[in-house]
């Protein structure tokens, strides 16, 4: 009977211990916060595509994020994409003529958005938008172009082909 509890209880801690080292490779996989936090300030940018972005994706600067996607939505005025974007506060010496692009982190990774800093001499605040933006790169998109391309290549010459040889 004492040795059945043992091994009980020897099971019951080995399977909590994996759990948390599931969740700790979990949130080291992922390097994500929990939440997106209440503090610094909101922006605005819309765009034309977003591909994969998520919410909770990070906004990144030189490589150094900087904040996360609040939330995405279809803006039914303008029928594009509106990104809200959450920048800590520390964040605050962007200056307001900054684009966002939405980029991939490396062949299988994630969306992001990253800001390339502009040089104008005042800076985001609150409830600002972001004017200069560049959208997401679809593969599908850039595969059908190449392959239209290749097409209409190809049609001319086989038409050339066959008025040649009546």
């Amino acid at each position: 009977m004492r040795q059945t509890r043992a091994i009980e209880l020897g099971t019951g801690l080995f399977v909590l211990l994996g759990f948390a080292a599931l969740f700790f490779l979990v949130t080291q996989i992922t390097s994500r916060e929990f939440g997106l936090g209440s503090g610094g300030y909101r922006l605005t940018a819309s765009f034309d595509q977003v591909g994969g972005l998520k919410t909770g994706a990070p906004i990144s600067m030189s490589g150094v994020t900087v904040g996360r996607v609040e939330s995405i939505a279809y803006d039914f005025g303008e029928y594009r994409a509106r990104v809200t974007l959450r920048i800590d506060p520390q964040y605050d010496r962007i200056p307001d003529d900054s684009d966002a692009s939405i980029l991939t982190a490396g062949l299988l990774g994630g969306q992001y958005v990253a800001i390339g800093a502009g040089a104008s001499e005042t800076f985001f605040r609150d409830g600002d938008r972001m004017q200069f933006t560049q959208s997401a790169i679809v593969l599908e998109n850039l595969i059908s172009k190449f392959l239209f391309s290749k097409a209409a290549e190809q049609q001319p010459a086989d038409q050339a082909a066959q008025e040649s040889n009546p």
